[in-house]
């Protein structure tokens, strides 16, 4: 086809590390948040009698621009694990990868946390099994809990799979350039703002509030989908990626000008909807500003390798998927104990992340069978494993850059 772009295979691509180590840091950054979430004032699944509402700036801070970044790097790792699929094959590959473990989580790890949580009304975990369908949480007893993130990125994947021939298009490559030119002038990026604000604009006041239900969140999956594209169209750009690096600083102090302008905002406005209204449109501009800010500075300092990423990366997943009930089980627990808060959120933080780590090494990583149930790649033979990751990239000079293909989280 004469408008296809032509792969070579032959071409050997760089892995791009400091994707790599954002997820890392971003995973783990989940972690320390739902161990706040215990502490903090908002409410959750398990709280400690003592709350601190200092908390809440730190964690509202901290969730304007987390998650988003999270959805923004699996754009790009998306990008390049696409390689020759067909839509049917993409799609195959994001159910193994993605529906999986969704459905493997609802079963097994969310009704752990929902049982903790009404404890009271059932006399053991097995007695709640069965009254696991009646009703939709909170009121009733179904959830996917902390795995919304994996069951939107499938929804991204199905709205996404249509489109695969024009990704591959010499159209997408012109379209591409002719972005280029304009988002990699000084503060350029900030063009996506516009979408975002608009998305923000038209949904927000049918969908107000974020419930990760999908069905009822068009706002919040819309404002997502954007950081997803945005990263599949603008981090597979050796051009676009080489101009975050170097405006990184740009980024930042507009990061720190639209953060301090959000927590203002309160004393600089009399009325309560007009500081609603400035809160909620300087929130849109810290989630960009800091993402784009998070991958300059990565993409300077952390594109290099060790045998500890390789090891983390593939664990974030499994790491991703365990940490809450575990965090859920252990905090029920511990915040009842007659010891100091600090000692609590010390405790609290080691046992989980020593039983969440424990229960990936011993029972999923070295197992095909939990490998596939927690979303990893089965063990296979090195020369399998070349072939098929051969298969699978798409390196061709003119829109190749490092690659990062592990496509989830």
């Amino acid at each position: 086809m004469a408008n296809q772009i032509q792969f070579n295979a032959g071409t050997k691509p760089t892995r791009q590390y400091d994707i790599d180590w954002l997820r890392i840091i971003l995973i783990f950054s989940v972690f320390l948040f739902h161990i706040g979430m215990i502490f903090n004032s908002w409410d959750w699944h398990v709280k400690n009698d003592q709350q601190y509402k200092e908390l809440r700036y730190v964690m509202a801070f901290l969730h304007y621009w987390r998650m988003p970044l999270l959805f923004f790097i699996s754009g790009v790792g998306t990008y390049y694990a696409l390689g020759i699929r067909s839509s049917a094959q993409y799609l195959k590959e994001r159910a193994k990868r993605l529906v999986i473990p969704l459905m493997a989580g609802v079963f097994i790890l969310v009704p752990v946390q929902v049982y903790i949580e009404k404890a009271s009304q059932f006399d053991s975990l097995i007695d709640f099994y069965p009254h696991m369908f009646e009703g939709i949480y909170p009121s009733g007893n179904f959830s996917w809990h902390h795995l919304w993130f994996i069951a939107y990125l499938f929804v991204m994947a199905l709205f996404l799979s249509p489109f695969l021939s024009f990704v591959r298009s010499v159209r997408f490559r012109n379209f591409r350039t002719w972005l280029e030119k304009r988002v990699t002038r000084k503060l350029g990026l900030n063009l996506i703002l516009i979408p975002l604000v608009l998305s923000q604009l038209i949904l927000r006041p049918f969908f107000e509030t974020d419930t990760h239900a999908l069905v009822d969140d068009w706002a919040s999956f819309t404002f997502s989908f954007i950081f997803f594209v945005s990263g599949f169209v603008l981090l597979s750009s050796r051009i676009i990626g080489e101009a975050i690096k170097d405006q990184r600083w740009w980024y930042l102090g507009e990061s720190v000008l639209a953060t301090t302008f959000m927590f203002l905002a309160p004393t600089l406005f009399s009325e309560g909807a007009t500081t609603d209204i400035a809160w909620d449109y300087a929130a849109m501009v810290v989630s960009w500003s800091c993402s784009i800010t998070a991958i300059g500075f990565a993409r300077k300092h952390l594109n290099i390798d060790s045998s500890f990423r390789k090891l983390a990366n593939e664990a974030i997943y499994p790491f991703y998927l365990l940490h809450q009930p575990i965090i859920v089980v252990l905090g029920y627990f511990m915040v009842q104990w007659n010891i100091a808060d600090g000692v609590k959120v010390l405790l609290i933080t080691l046992s989980s992340f020593t039983l969440t780590v424990a229960i990936y090494w011993f029972l999923v990583r070295p197992f095909n069978v939990t490998r596939i149930i927690f979303g990893m790649k089965p063990k296979r033979s090195k020369e399998h494993a070349y072939e098929e990751r051969k298969a699978i990239l798409i390196p061709t000079s003119s829109i190749q850059y490092p690659v990062s293909s592990d496509l989830v989280i």
